[in-house]
């Protein structure tokens, strides 16, 4: 497919409103797109690699900048780029502003006229991109990155600019693209849903569809070194639990870090974070706990906690430093010890699990861990008195709180249901992203020392009208500002974070994109008009960086209202 043709169907679905027209148009698209398909299917969703995979462009706002002024011309800098962002506030529109194609250079012109750009070249020029490490890399991406720009129409630019930065910005959601699947290729849609649940790749299931139509997609399985979706849990009472279930499933609540374990005893061990990241490296106690102990073909969920000298477990923060670090694991390994604590079972010995009932996945996860290392216990009854016992000791023992599960409940990759409910009775916490910040005063001048926190609405994940608004931030919230609880070392480590997220910056104020998620405490949730979301959360205090967490996934709108309403 021409990348022209791709360019001009996706500005036909941005100025789409209707829902079904855009998955109709969505259709079409995949449709036509012919040999093109899988990497079709990424890019209408503003993704360059599948979901699962942990290759990613590394390429922040500024190069981006940086590679748009070269191809715009020798009189334009990233600077001047960066002022029109803020004008136009999106990065398409900034880039289909200007004429490319006045510099020559990296293979961008034959015979002194532009040559077309099809879909896969722009995914080998990225994929290619993607690929470099080391000295000079970046400089590398720029150049890269300049020469794709040079060859592009401005309607062309637009879109390379959004996919580069992860900001499509069409309207098009997971939901819009497994109903285009379906209806491209005459299938039904539960065989794409459960096709993807195991798949975690919309490209491959496009292809299996065309290719092979409801029985490919029926045979599809879980692959082990191929992570999926975690599923998720919401806040939950004990009260609440037992009147939908009658009985629960009662677990501790780990302050760890969520892991996915993919084990062959004749192919290695990999191990995931939440968000699919390979943290193998990072983690060789997992490894190795896996090598020694698991003898058959597995897929585990579970989390990996902090341990202390003496076996007690280490706050959440120190389990993140473990998964930050990619070299000197064994001087980190040291000083943080962490083990790993196994609470479900996806699959075994060749068989998935996922439809299996939660309480025959701990059976089988009971025999996997014979021996009861690593194994999360669990108890299912009807007796609240009970449950509270259960909670008691794991607070006692220094862990959250507990976890309450419908016993009767399959696995659902990435959904955030009723059937997991985490009950902690702390203080409330919320993950909230990102999306501003302040740059320090005296001593700390040259860190970021203030930060302008959001929750999600359905525009952050889902189709709806704020996904088509022109603010990289459409999808967000505003709360409140967090100062305190963070120490000159961690404010080092968050400017290092977060820089190279920054769209613009006015004095002392700092645009971010929405890519950090912070966990943050606060005393009480009050109405304030000062914020967009309509309320600002009292006394916020810093407690981690959520890692493991995407903005995506962060807490919604909808939570922070429930909470305010309960107070």
């Amino acid at each position: 497919m021409e990348f022209d043709e791709f360019a001009e169907r996706a500005g036909e679905i941005e100025a789409e409103t209707a829902d079904l027209v855009v998955v109709d148009l969505v259709t079409g698209l995949l449709s036509a797109a012919s040999d093109d398909l899988p990497t079709v299917v990424r890019f209408v969703q503003g993704r360059v690699f599948p979901a699962w995979e942990s290759t990613t462009l590394d390429i922040g706002p500024n190069y981006c900048y940086e590679a748009i002024a070269r191809a715009a011309g020798p009189n334009v800098s990233a600077d001047d780029v960066e002022e029109r962002l803020a004008d136009r506030g999106e990065i398409g529109d900034v880039a289909a502003s200007y004429d490319f194609g006045g510099q020559r250079g990296l293979g961008a012109f034959a015979g002194g006229e532009r040559s077309g750009l099809t879909v896969g070249e722009v995914a080998d020029e990225l994929g290619t991109l993607a690929t470099a490490e080391g000295a000079g890399s970046q400089d590398a991406k720029i150049d890269r990155l300049f020469g794709l720009f040079n060859r592009c129409d401005p309607e062309e630019a637009r879109y390379v600019a959004r996919i580069v930065l992860s900001e499509m910005r069409i309207g098009v959601g997971e939901g819009t693209v497994r109903d285009a699947i379906a209806g491209a290729f005459d299938v039904p849609v539960g065989s794409v849903e459960r096709a993807l649940q195991v798949s975690n790749d919309y490209g491959r299931v496009a292809v299996v569809a065309r290719d092979e139509g409801e029985a490919g997609l029926d045979a599809m399985r879980l692959e082990i070194g191929r992570p999926v979706q975690s599923m998720l849990a919401q806040a939950g009472t004990v009260a609440g639990a037992l009147e939908d279930w009658a009985e629960a499933a009662v677990e501790w609540k780990f302050d760890g870090a969520r892991v996915q374990l993919h084990h062959d005893p004749d192919g290695g061990t990999s191990v995931f974070s939440r968000n699919m990241e390979d943290v193998t490296d990072a983690l060789p106690e997992v490894v190795e706990f896996a090598d020694e102990r698991v003898d058959e073909p597995v897929i585990l969920d579970g989390e990996v906690v902090g341990v202390d000298d003496d076996g007690d477990p280490l706050p959440f923060q120190e389990v993140l430093r473990r998964f930050r670090r990619k070299h000197d694991v064994a001087a980190t390994r040291e000083d943080v010890a962490v083990r790993p604590v196994f609470f479900d079972c996806l699959h075994r010995d060749g068989d998935d699990l996922l439809d299996a009932a939660l309480t025959e996945r701990h059976d089988s996860l009971t025999e996997v861990l014979d021996d009861g290392e690593g194994l999360s216990e669990l108890w299912v009854t009807d007796d609240p008195d009970g449950i509270a016992g259960v909670e008691a000791d794991s607070l006692e023992s220094g862990h959250e709180g507990i976890m309450l599960k419908n016993p009767d409940s399959t696995y659902s990759p990435g959904r955030r249901g009723k059937n997991w409910r985490k009950r902690k009775p702390d203080v409330e916490t919320l993950d909230l992203v990102v999306t501003g910040a302040e740059w320090g005063e005296g001593r700390r001048a040259s860190l970021l020392g203030t930060f302008l926190l959001s929750a999600r609405t359905e525009g952050a994940s889902e189709r709806g009208s704020d996904a088509r608004e022109s603010s990289p931030h459409a999808g967000y919230e505003t709360l409140g500002k967090v100062a305190t609880g963070i120490t000159d070392e961690e404010l080092e480590e968050l400017t290092d974070l977060l820089e190279p997220h920054v769209l613009s910056e006015d004095g002392q104020d700092v645009d971010v994109a929405p890519a950090v998620v912070f966990e943050v405490g606060y005393e009480e949730i009050q109405e304030s008009p000062t914020y967009s979301s309509g309320y600002a959360l009292r006394f916020p205090r810093f407690l981690a960086v959520r890692d493991d967490v995407e903005p995506a996934d962060a807490d919604s709108l909808e939570r922070v209202e429930r909470l305010a309403d309960r107070q």
